[in-house]
Formats: structure tokens, C-alpha cells, sequence
């Protein structure tokens, strides 16, 4: 007598099915417990190491910015770190480093410079931008983390290799565009805030003055971000814009 068998066909493709699936399903919940890890690190570094800015120069540009905007005030802190970057936090603070302020404080930044940095981080909040990027990129690292493993599974020695340049250049394309969304809003908001767009222009040159004497070694600023003479081309091109409409 034929002994029956302790598991259907049906059920057993299930569970191999199941099987197949699940490094898959648990590298993705791996990926979504760094990515929430990584931005409650992230807000809380900022917390920590952060204080509000209380220079009364910049703080007039600011308030400037700020009526422009209508709302009370824009929320500025100096982040505690030595590389020139400025960042925008989801929850729309504006953080910029001390590496950066210092430079303002040496005189080799303007007020009025580093109030375009200001508008263009006010930029990627308004966008959108920092919600989608989680100001440290964490939503890369965690596509990169599935993308590993799901590919090394699949195609090994060169799945690694494959996700890291997948994600990279993924990267690379949104904060380009991101980096033009911004420039254009902040050349809107510093036009409204009678600052005027040559603080932008002027800043993008000195940037990239910096980049040539440390021999090529970009500032932390410029990292991901479209070519400086392109972003100036930009620029003219959207006030010609400008200037026709209003002819």
C-alpha cells in the first residue's frame, strides 16, 4: 500500500518558494533597520554637536530670507565639524559647519555668500529633497545593502561591484538635479530678498578655487554637485529667462 505523502506538491512549492525568497525579504528588512538607525544617528549627532547661529551680519541676511519667505525666522545652527558643507535637515533646520563659518569669519567668505548656501540648503527642504535624501544619504546605503545581496546571490564575485555602481551612479544623477532645483530656488529667494544671485556665482568660483590649490581634493560642498561653470551657466540662463518675461 502506497504510503501517502506528508507534504502535497502545492505546499511543498510554497515552501520552496519561501525558501528562495526569504534572504531576500530579510535583506530588505535589514536595509529598512540600518536606514532608521542611520537617521535617528544622524538627528542625534546633529543635536549634540550643533548651536544656533548668533552672528548679527548673518543674521540680518537671514531675517531677510525669512520676511521673503514669510515665516518668523529661519533656523540656523553651526555643525561642529572642519569640512566646508552646509546641510538641510527634514525637519527644516539649516546647518552650517564651523569649517565653513570660519571661513567667514576669516574673510575669505562673505556674509552675503554664505547666506546663498543658507538659501539653497532652504531650497532642498522646500523641495523635498531632504526628506529624500535623509541628509546622509541613508536610503543609498540601505538600496546598496539590498542590492548586494540580492545580486551576490544571484551573480557572484561581480554582484557587489554590480550594486555599488548601480547606486552610485543612481546618486550621483538625483543630486545633480537636486543641486540645480536648489540653486534656481535659491536664486528666486535671494532675488525676492534684494541679495541678488552674484553671492552665488562668486561662491561657486571660490569653491572651486579651493578645489585646485588642495590639488585637486574637492571640498566636502562640492562633492556630488554638477560642475561649478555649469551651475553658473545655469544661472545666467535663468536670469535671461528672468529678464525676458518681464520685457
Amino acid at each position: 500500500m502506497r504510503k501517502p505523502a506528508l507534504v502535497d506538491p502545492a505546499s511543498r512549492d510554497h515552501i520552496l518558494y519561501m525558501i528562495k525568497f526569504t534572504p531576500i525579504l530579510l535583506a530588505i528588512l535589514y536595509a529598512l533597520a540600518m536606514y532608521r538607525f542611520s537617521v535617528w544617528r544622524t538627528h542625534r549627532d546633529l543635536d549634540a554637536r550643533s548651536t544656533e547661529l548668533a552672528d548679527p551680519r548673518l543674521k540680518r541676511l537671514t531675517d531677510r530670507l525669512a520676511a521673503s519667505l514669510d515665516i518668523a525666522h529661519v533656523p540656523v545652527y553651526v555643525y561642529e565639524i572642519d569640512p566646508v558643507n552646509g546641510l538641510a535637515a527634514p525637519d527644516g533646520r539649516i546647518f552650517i559647519t564651523r569649517g565653513f563659518y570660519r571661513k567667514y569669519q576669516n574673510g575669505e567668505v562673505t556674509a552675503e555668500e554664505l547666506a546663498s548656501v543658507i538659501a539653497h540648503e532652504l531650497g532642498h527642504v522646500a523641495l523635498g529633497h531632504s526628506k529624500r535624501r535623509m541628509i546622509d544619504f541613508s536610503g543609498q546605503n540601505a538600496l546598496r545593502t539590498v542590492l548586494i545581496m540580492v545580486l551576490s546571490r544571484y551573480i557572484p564575485f561581480v554582484g557587489a561591484w554590480i550594486a555599488n555602481l548601480v547606486t552610485t551612479m543612481l546618486a550621483a544623477g538625483l543630486s545633480r538635479a537636486d543641486e540645480y532645483e536648489a540653486d534656481e530656488y535659491a536664486a528666486a529667494l535671494l532675488t525676492k530678498a534684494g541679495i541678488g544671485t552674484s553671492p552665488q556665482k562668486s561662491l561657486f568660483s571660490k569653491l572651486e578655487s579651493l578645489t585646485q590649490q588642495r590639488a585637486g581634493v574637492a571640498p566636502a560642498w562640492l562633492m556630488s554637485h554638477p560642475k561649478t561653470q555649469d551651475r553658473i551657466a545655469a544661472l545666467d540662463k535663468l536670469e535671461k529667462r528672468w529678464s525676458t518675461s518681464q520685457s
